[in-house]
This record gives structure tokens, C-alpha cells and sequence, in this order.
């Protein structure tokens, strides 16, 4: 009897581990967005929300179903005051919310977004809005030299140099002025990655269904 016992604990630690399922660095997770993050109204500590959209599937068995939300905060939002700058926000996913209620802390990476139209991901999981684009630097570049010109016909060369510089000041002053902002709307797709290994059992990975 005493044998029998010792056995039983054996078996359940090695189903226990059977129904465990290991995710690699890297593991690609996809999700859509459920709260609008924006330079000029989020900040750092603000939180945000996502529900995977694609199942993470490992040998042929769903570990991270469709329906399971991810949980963060923003740690980053800013707007440039250089024309060079680019708006920028970045999140910091923190935990995977299965379908049946379990919780496991999430260390992933954003990658890319489909929002498109000027914006990038870098290599540090920023989202990188449109900045100042060349058609912006060529209308600064077109009131500064219109500055100039009229300078210089109404005061000769020194008016020249006068006149550059005062239309370069507005014309500079104006830009920066016009904030660029980085916007994520929910609904925005988002794929991140995992930055360390990820254990997942059979129980939390179930859908429920």
C-alpha cells in the first residue's frame, strides 16, 4: 500500500508537466487594440487593454486562444518640439488574461502596428508617429527664402539677411507649433513578441468550449 502511494504523486507530477506547454523568446502574439492611446492624452502609468486575435499554436495545440486580453500600461507619450523629433508611445504589456480566468505576467516587445501612413515600431518597442516630413521642410525652406527676397528688395543686401532671418524664426516658430501627434486607435492591430520564455499549462490555455 505504501508503494502504491509513493507512485501516485509521481504520476501526477508527470502529467503535470506533460500539460505544460513552453513558448520561446520570440513567440509572436497578435492583438487588436481596445484603448485609444494618443501623445496629447495619454501618459506614463496610463493603462490600456488588448484581446488576442490569432491563436498561438505550438505543436499543433492552442496556447494562447483568440479572446485573451493582455493587460499594460503606457510608460511612454511625447511630442517633439524639434522639427527633426518624432511623436512617441510606448507600452509595457504586463499580464495574459485566458478565457477562464487565469493570469500569467506577459514580458513582451512591440514589434509592428498597422497603422501605417509615416509611423514605425523601433528596435526598443516605441511607436514612432509621422514626424515633419519633406513636404514640411520644403514650405519652411519656401518662407524662408520668400523672407529674404522681400528683405532684400526693400533694404538691399543687408535686408536680405534681415529678412531670412525673421522668416525663418516665424516660419520655424510655426511648424513647431503644429504638433504632430502619434495616435493609436482601438481597433489598432499589434503584434508583439515575447522577450523571455513563456510556461503555459493545458488548463489555462483551455478556451472553455
Amino acid at each position: 500500500m505504501k508503494k502504491t502511494l509513493s507512485i501516485v504523486p509521481c504520476i501526477l507530477m508527470a502529467s503535470f508537466a506533460w500539460a505544460q506547454t513552453a513558448l520561446p523568446t520570440g513567440t509572436a502574439v497578435k492583438m487588436k487594440l481596445e484603448t485609444t492611446l494618443a501623445t496629447f492624452s495619454s501618459k506614463a502609468g496610463d493603462p490600456f487593454s488588448a484581446r488576442v486575435t490569432d491563436p498561438v499554436v505550438i505543436d499543433g495545440k492552442t496556447v494562447i486562444p483568440i479572446g485573451t486580453t493582455v493587460e499594460g500600461r503606457v510608460t511612454k507619450a511625447n511630442e517633439p518640439r524639434r522639427i527633426a523629433g518624432k511623436p512617441t508611445i510606448a507600452i509595457f504589456p504586463e499580464n495574459l488574461i485566458f478565457p477562464n480566468g487565469d493570469r500569467l505576467t506577459l514580458n513582451a516587445t512591440l514589434v509592428d502596428t498597422n497603422a501605417g501612413h509615416g509611423t514605425d515600431v523601433n528596435r526598443e518597442g516605441q511607436f514612432k508617429g509621422a514626424g515633419y516630413d519633406g513636404k514640411d521642410l520644403t514650405e519652411i525652406g519656401m518662407g524662408t527664402g520668400g523672407g529674404m527676397l522681400v528683405g532684400g528688395l526693400a533694404a538691399g543686401g543687408k535686408g536680405l539677411l534681415i529678412g531670412g532671418a525673421v522668416a525663418a524664426t516665424l516660419t520655424v516658430s510655426h511648424w513647431l507649433g503644429k504638433h504632430r501627434s502619434a495616435t493609436l486607435p482601438a481597433g489598432t492591430e499589434l503584434v508583439m513578441e515575447l522577450s523571455r520564455p513563456m510556461t503555459i499549462t493545458a488548463t489555462s490555455a483551455s478556451t472553455g468550449q
